[in-house]
């Protein structure tokens, strides 16, 4: 006898029905219904970066709007305003956390930026785009970057903010998976 004919042979167990009371789902604190959650990644943010360009920027800005000339006082000034604005990012760490993109089967959450509040938020149906870009990568940025489509605007999420490159991956299954079972409801 073949194995394909002895498993059609064998009688099934008949199936038991358990019924149990309905439960109220566990929210999370930010919304999302705790079993609803399909992949939450965590970004991650060196302060190291904007703490060195804080101090070099200013204080060599200050050094050359102090020692040098019309042309040494411009650059100075720019080297400030780079200095400030990092001084600004380097606040916001210590404000914010890196941020979480979230993604459920009713949501995503993507966070603007990096240490920045308020994520946007919206249905999985309006992310039309997921893919990385692996060469054509500004020289400032560690490739891949996550892009994530949202119809007319992208959100890039540079390698960097995440702990390794698998939770990018993560990220772009999930989203293909939802526009995958939403193709399969819909044949």
């Amino acid at each position: 006898m073949t194995d394909d004919k002895r498993h059609e042979e064998e009688p099934l167990p008949p199936a038991k029905l358990v019924k149990e009371p309905a439960k109220e789902p566990e929210r999370l604190p930010d919304g999302p219904v705790k079993g609803d959650v399909q992949v939450a990644v965590e970004l991650e943010m060196s302060r190291q970066k904007p703490a060195g360009w804080t101090v070099f920027g200013i204080i060599f800005g200050a050094l050359l709007v102090w020692k040098l000339g019309t042309v040494g006082v411009w650059v100075g000034f720019a080297l400030i305003a780079i200095g400030i604005y990092r001084a600004w990012e380097l606040i916001q760490t210590f404000i914010h956390p890196p941020g979480t993109i979230v993604v459920t089967d009713r949501e995503v959450s993507l966070p603007r930026g990096i240490c920045l509040p308020k994520p946007v938020k919206v249905r999985p149906a309006d992310v039309t785009a997921v893919y990385f870009l692996r060469r054509s990568v500004p020289w400032n940025r560690s490739a891949p970057v996550l892009v994530v489509e949202l119809g007319p605007k992208a959100m890039a999420f540079p390698r960097d903010w995440f702990a390794s490159e698998a939770d990018q991956r993560h990220v772009v299954h999930a989203l293909l998976r939802y526009r995958t079972d939403e193709a399969a409801r819909a044949s």
